[in-house]
């Protein structure tokens, strides 16, 4: 028999009481119990970076963390920075730098570049290679991605609106 656990986790702001399986990752909790189907299931071993999101507001592999370990915990998704009539400051620079394609890993470098920006506001451009190479993207060649936190990262320094922050 599966044991089962009920938890508590806060998703965006929204706290959900849910039933969840030991065994099942929060990347699942998320899109299949909660509907977050915003972060994306990739490699399932951590390496793609395809369902970061950000747990107490770090980035995290959600195929490697369990959602019962999400119990009490803030959880924020691609959903959490915008929404489709009012994109966040960082989702237009992606947009507006072509730094996607097929879009598949885009949310995972969105949640992975919030927390960089806001640990890093002014970083240098090998910090932010360094900071992205963490992320798989198989389509743009990350030029454009690379241009885009570059871009969030000028907005943010100069005052032009909070680039690497949820709106």
């Amino acid at each position: 028999m599966t044991q089962r656990h009920r938890i508590a986790i806060a998703v965006n702001g929204t706290t959900h009481d849910v039933e969840v399986e030991s065994r099942r990752t929060l990347v699942d909790v998320l899109r299949h119990d909660l509907g977050y189907t915003g972060t994306h299931v990739g490699c399932e071993q951590g390496v793609c970076g395809a369902c970061t999101v950000l747990l107490d507001g770090e980035p995290v592999r959600a195929c490697l963390v369990f959602g019962v370990q999400a119990d009490g915990a803030q959880v924020q998704t691609v959903e959490g920075l915008g929404d489709q009539e009012h994109l966040s400051p960082l989702q237009e620079t992606f947009s507006s730098a072509h730094a996607l394609q097929c879009g598949f890993c885009t949310p995972g470098f969105l949640m992975l570049v919030t927390a960089f920006l806001r640990d890093h506001p002014s970083p240098s451009d090998a910090e932010i290679r360094e900071a992205v190479a963490s992320n798989l993207c198989r389509c743009t060649g990350y030029q454009n991605i690379l241009r885009a936190v570059r871009t969030a990262a000028d907005a943010t320094a100069s005052g032009d609106g909070s680039a690497g922050e949820p709106s």
